[in-house]
């Protein structure tokens, strides 16, 4: 066979093998995934729930997955970049992070994880008929706060302060700092707030925490802290500080207890509008779905590393026990 005919072969293998896969790249929808710092798991809820739709990431859809480190103001380039990417959907995780993608982008499809009525956010005109481009999943959030603080109390009777850190700059956050000011005056417990306007901040805020201070870390509902949870946690731990968070998800991080909604679990319910959005749906006929089973974690090996004894009745009231 001539050198020539074997350069003309191979040239129409390429083509046909470019064709290939530009066909299949077609049909690889693009999802784009913003979200503020620590809600890892609900990326993780989204990408088994889509699993269990018969969606394959890497065949049938791909991530552009954008982790802002807690830096807010880094949403709206973000957004406006997936925009410009063309991805087919763009899932949200909190309100905060939302309300900004919504005002950045003007055609793509969003699909939100929030912790507030949306409604009151003005993400979506109604539950029933969101009205425009955004759609998704509520999970209650601020509304838990006082009864994190109960729990709390139980497992250290004791209990006198909390320390909170705190970026009052949202309304979601400063709702979340008016329930937890109740709950710990009728609890008889002090709230050592830290106001904190950075990341770089609140990491440092945190570093300079002593244990004298307070009696335990306390979250309260701010993105910003939220996504610097692990460092929280080492920190707090490594200074045998107990910590309460949100959410059950972060309790496998080392966190000594968590109550809430998992996020895992927001982002398993996200799927399915996800996974419609791609299919063609329009987010104006989908209705906003409520999460609302609460689940409360309990890392007994942080305990024990902290001197903490977990009572038995929080124990068993527990869904999920690390040990």
């Amino acid at each position: 066979m001539s050198s020539r005919i074997i350069v003309t072969l191979l040239a129409a293998l390429a083509l046909i093998s470019g064709r290939g896969v530009e066909a299949q790249q077609g049909n690889v929808q693009r999802i784009g995934v913003v979200f503020r710092g620590d809600e890892y798991a609900a990326v993780d809820g989204l990408k088994e729930g889509l699993k269990h739709l018969g969606s394959a990431e890497g065949k049938d859809y791909v991530l552009h997955v954008r982790d802002l480190k807690g830096d807010l103001d880094a949403v709206e380039p973000a957004a406006k970049s997936l925009e410009q990417e063309k991805v087919d959907v763009i899932y949200s995780v909190s309100t905060s992070v939302t309300t900004v993608v919504k005002g950045a982008t003007t055609k793509v499809p969003v699909v939100f994880a929030v912790g507030t009525d949306p409604v009151v956010a003005g993400l979506v005109e109604s539950f029933a008929r969101p009205g425009g481009r955004l759609t998704g999943v509520y999970y209650s959030a601020a509304d838990l706060t006082a009864k994190r603080l109960e729990i709390l109390k139980a497992i250290l009777p004791k209990l006198r302060k909390v320390a909170i850190f705190y970026s009052p700059t949202t309304r979601t956050t400063m709702l979340a700092i008016k329930s937890a000011r109740d709950a710990a005056r009728q609890l008889q417990i002090e709230l050592v707030e830290r106001q904190i306007a950075s990341v770089q901040e609140l990491r440092a805020s945190v570093a300079a925490f002593k244990p004298q201070d307070a009696d335990a870390f306390f979250y309260v509902n701010d993105a910003m802290v939220r996504s610097q949870s692990q460092f929280i946690i080492d920190t707090m731990k490594a200074k045998k500080v107990p910590t309460m968070f949100a959410t059950p998800d972060v309790v496998a991080q080392g966190a000594l207890v968590g109550y809430g909604v998992s996020f895992r679990e927001a982002g398993l319910v996200s799927a399915r509008y996800v996974h419609k959005l791609l299919g063609g749906a329009s987010p104006k006929d989908l209705p906003i779905e409520s999460v609302s089973r609460v689940g409360l974690a309990v890392n007994l090996n942080t305990a024990r590393d902290i001197s903490v004894t977990i009572p038995q009745a929080v124990r068993l009231s527990a869904s999920d026990v690390i040990q």
